[in-house]
Order: structure tokens, then C-alpha cells, then sequence
């Protein structure tokens, strides 16, 4: 057996992406389906080793000018709007707008101008 050489990133990976989502109190569905569309984009994939390594956003891949780190303040905003309380009090899990801002950095790959759209008009109190 010597010459063999076994990568275990991967399965490290996919532990620490899953202890995240299982703290942030994603279903396993939502869970699977976002590691599953991360695994079919190398750079976001990239950028998801990057954060469980760093515990922050590498911001090497941006859509349309934006990158990881303007999905997260994107999902900060839209939380303290929905909970109308401002500041981020402590019940505010910042690990569930880490994945969001992955499911949506994904997501504005399929469809940039949306999501270009709700980033530069905000979505309003009107348009939760």
C-alpha cells in the first residue's frame, strides 16, 4: 500500500460545514443541497475551506463586484430589518448569514441582475 496518498480535505470540509449548518439549525435538506451546489463551483468551494480555516470571508470570488463579505452584511441588514432591533443583539446567529450568504453567492451566479437589484435598491419594508 505505500504510494498511496489519501486526501481527507474534503471529508474535513464537509465536518465543519455541517457542524456550522447544524448550529445555525439548518435541516439537513437545506444543508445537503447547498454542500452539494458548493461542491460543483471549485471558487465558492474555495471560499467555504477558506472560512472554516479562518473563521472569515477570503473574498476572492465576486459576482458583479460583490463578494462574500457584501452577501453577509447584506443578511446582517435584512435581520436586524425584519427583527426592527438595529443593533445585533446576541440571539442574532451569525453562522445561519454565513450559509446565506453562500446559498445567495450561488444563487446570483444563476442570476446576477436580481440579485444586483435587491443589493442596490435594498428590499424595502415593503418586500420581505
Amino acid at each position: 500500500m505505500s504510494g498511496i496518498i489519501y486526501d481527507t480535505s474534503k471529508i474535513k470540509a464537509c465536518e465543519g460545514f455541517y457542524a456550522i449548518c447544524d448550529y445555525a439549525e439548518f435541516d439537513r435538506q437545506w444543508a445537503d443541497e447547498l454542500w452539494k451546489d458548493v461542491l460543483t463551483h471549485p471558487p465558492i468551494y474555495g471560499e467555504l475551506v477558506y472560512y472554516l480555516e479562518h473563521h472569515t470571508f477570503g473574498d476572492k470570488v465576486k459576482i458583479e463586484g460583490y463578494s462574500l463579505s457584501d452577501l453577509y452584511v447584506f443578511q446582517m441588514d435584512k435581520y436586524n430589518l425584519v427583527r426592527e432591533i438595529g443593533k445585533n443583539p446576541r440571539s442574532c446567529n451569525k453562522e445561519r448569514m454565513v450559509m446565506r450568504a453562500f446559498r445567495t453567492m450561488l444563487d446570483m451566479q444563476e442570476n446576477p441582475a436580481e440579485y444586483v437589484k435587491r443589493l442596490k435598491e435594498g428590499r424595502g419594508e415593503d418586500r420581505l
